[in-house]
């Protein structure tokens, strides 16, 4: 069973770049991925919370590395890129999810907080697509994981840029497998429930919400981190060979509530 489930499940060989890997959903999902036996390459902009992932990766005998960016500027997008294929080449595995939370009431948001939204949640992603995915076609393999939103389908909790920036999210996710996934590129997106992270600390910092929205939840609880890792790690997988341009609800059933 066990060459069975590294048969379908194992990732060695593989290349993972994962931004917004040094913390929350990312970071669970760049741990796993690395346990499951990709090299990962997180992005982010704090050298510090990297080293600290790149340390516990070590614990578990799995490669990391780190590079700093501001996904949020285009310029750095583009170094990024440079850097990636100067000293990597092109990951096998995508995970996109660095994101920016303004969420201010909508009379309230700027041009600003819009820009620097659609910039991080949307137009980065894309960016990394255009660059890594026409690769990934030419060696027949590779995978973007999207981290998406609730807010992609629904309105609450002042939506705003954030919630358009993921659904436009979820609709380049449909394009990208259009483009890629006759030539073996699976590429999916992700949809959280509410998830206790450093994005989200202002939800949390309010039991009342917290409750509420524990109790919408099926399975009784906010989500974690945690939650993330083993999806991650199939959708990256040989398992999701057939799995392509879908949004997989990790919610614990708020969705369906």
């Amino acid at each position: 069973m066990s060459a069975y489930l590294e048969s379908i499940f194992g990732l060695a060989g593989r290349t993972a770049m994962v931004t917004g890997g040094s913390s929350g959903i990312g970071r669970a999902m760049a741990i796993a991925l690395g346990r499951a036996g990709a090299r990962v390459l997180l992005v982010a902009r704090r050298p510090e919370p990297m080293a600290a992932v790149i340390g516990e990766l070590g614990g578990f005998g799995a490669e990391g590395h780190a590079i700093e960016a501001d996904l949020a500027e285009r310029a750095a997008v583009t170094v990024l890129i440079a850097q990636t294929l100067d000293r990597y080449g092109a990951p096998d595995i995508l995970v996109n999810s660095a994101a920016v939370n303004r969420r201010p009431p909508l009379n309230d948001l700027t041009e600003d907080d819009w820009d620097v939204t659609m910039a991080a949640n949307l137009t980065a992603p894309f960016l990394l697509g255009q660059a890594f995915g026409p690769r990934m076609a030419e060696r027949g393999w590779g995978r973007i994981i999207n981290v998406a939103s609730q807010q992609a389908f629904r309105a609450y909790g002042n939506s705003g840029a954030y919630g358009a920036s993921k659904a436009g999210l979820v609709g380049l996710t449909r394009s990208q497998a259009e483009a890629w996934s006759a030539r073996g590129v699976c590429c999916n997106a992700i949809a959280p429930g509410v998830v206790h992270t450093p994005l989200t600390e202002p939800v949390f910092a309010d039991p009342a919400v917290v409750a509420k929205h524990a109790a919408r939840a099926m399975i009784g609880r906010n989500g974690v981190p945690e939650d993330f890792g083993a999806c991650a790690v199939f959708l990256a997988s040989d398992a999701a060979v057939a799995v392509t341009g879908q949004t997989l609800f990790v919610d614990g059933g708020y969705s369906a509530s």
